[in-house]
């Protein structure tokens, strides 16, 4: 590995602990609009200009390839801007690892799934229904306080990918402009890539470029809690490999599978199942062989293997750094 790589390595692992100390910083971003906003913005002016309900199905779906294709594009045009007036500068350094920190979601992903474990603790089924649903997209109503624990658990699994793995794993193999191209591949499967009526065509781009880009995260998502599973109490990692490895595929997501099913085999739990969202009810096949039957004590159980997880994940990129560094010649 290059020098630059090692740096990269180095500036990654700073990133992670930034996130992990401060999370989204809400007291910068009063005063300045947080990237992911300005590129759910973005977004929404193309979904506003391209994605009328006049226009045929048809070009509705090539106006959505356009819409991806210039939006990622921008992102990643972005990122090597930035990165070029970063490089060689210590200020830079500081720059490049603070967008790091905001572009991964590892404290707002923990403080989001533990606020349903208080909600549901305090508050009971309503309470946990109105929190759960700023972490999931289908109908909270449907759901009683099992459905809701695993809806929570669910997301954390899934969002570890998507918010922890995944940007790390892009910055680390195509730096910034890896990172901003998949945020903004992220942000426009959240915000069009649904299966309803009006989404369907528009969307259907955005949905499999974010699949695209989670096909390599995702299963390493699904080892690290594996690998946590180790380390945790009550935690079966040898059911979390054995489960990941039998139903990571069943899910009808081709990514959210493998942390899911590694998640549920470490807590002996079945996740997925049928689920409604807006748009309809999905059938998917249970992920595990464990009980349906989550309760608020498999939340706080999940948080803890997911902590872990984000730990190694720092812990095995500063282990490259150090690795890299002492053999890289002076």
């Amino acid at each position: 590995m290059t020098s630059a790589g090692s740096d990269r390595l180095l500036l990654l692992v700073a990133g992670l602990v930034i996130d992990g100390l401060f999370g989204d910083m809400p007291a910068l971003f009063r005063h300045i609009p947080h990237p992911i906003v300005l590129a759910g913005r973005a977004i929404a002016f193309f979904d506003r200009k391209l994605n009328r309900e006049t226009r045929s199905e048809e070009s509705r779906y090539y106006r959505g390839i356009i819409t991806v294709i210039v939006l990622v594009g921008a992102a990643a045009a972005l990122g090597v801007a930035i990165e070029r007036l970063c490089r060689g500068q210590p200020l830079g350094a500081v720059v490049e690892a603070l967008l790091i920190a905001v572009l991964v979601a590892q404290r707002s992903l923990y403080e989001h799934v533990a606020a349903v474990a208080g909600a549901l603790n305090s508050g009971g089924l309503a309470a946990g229904r109105t929190a759960v649903r700023h972490i999931v997209g289908r109908d909270p109503a449907s759901l009683d306080a099992h459905g809701v624990a695993r809806a929570a658990i669910e997301s954390l699994a899934e969002n570890f990918s998507d918010g922890v793995v995944a940007p790390a794993f892009w910055y680390l193999l195509l730096g910034l402009p890896g990172l901003f191209a998949y945020k903004m591949a992220n942000t426009l499967d959240s915000m069009i890539g649904h299966r309803t009526a009006r989404y369907r065509s528009f969307g259907w781009a955005a949905a499999r470029f974010d699949d695209a880009f989670n096909l390599v995260p995702a299963p390493i998502s699904g080892l690290l809690l594996v690998a946590a599973a180790v380390f945790a109490d009550r935690c079966r990692p040898d059911r979390a490999l054995a489960i990941l490895l039998r139903d990571g595929r069943k899910h009808h997501s081709p990514n959210a599978g493998w942390p899911e099913s590694a998640m549920a085999g470490a807590l002996g739990l079945s996740l997925a199942g049928p689920r409604r969202y807006p748009e309809g009810v999905v059938v998917d096949p249970w992920l595990g062989d464990g009980s349906a039957r989550a309760a608020t004590s498999d939340i706080i159980r999940a948080l803890h293997l997911y902590r872990l997880a984000c730990l190694i994940e720092a812990g095995l990129l500063l282990g490259a750094w150090l690795t890299v560094h002492l053999t890289l010649p002076v």
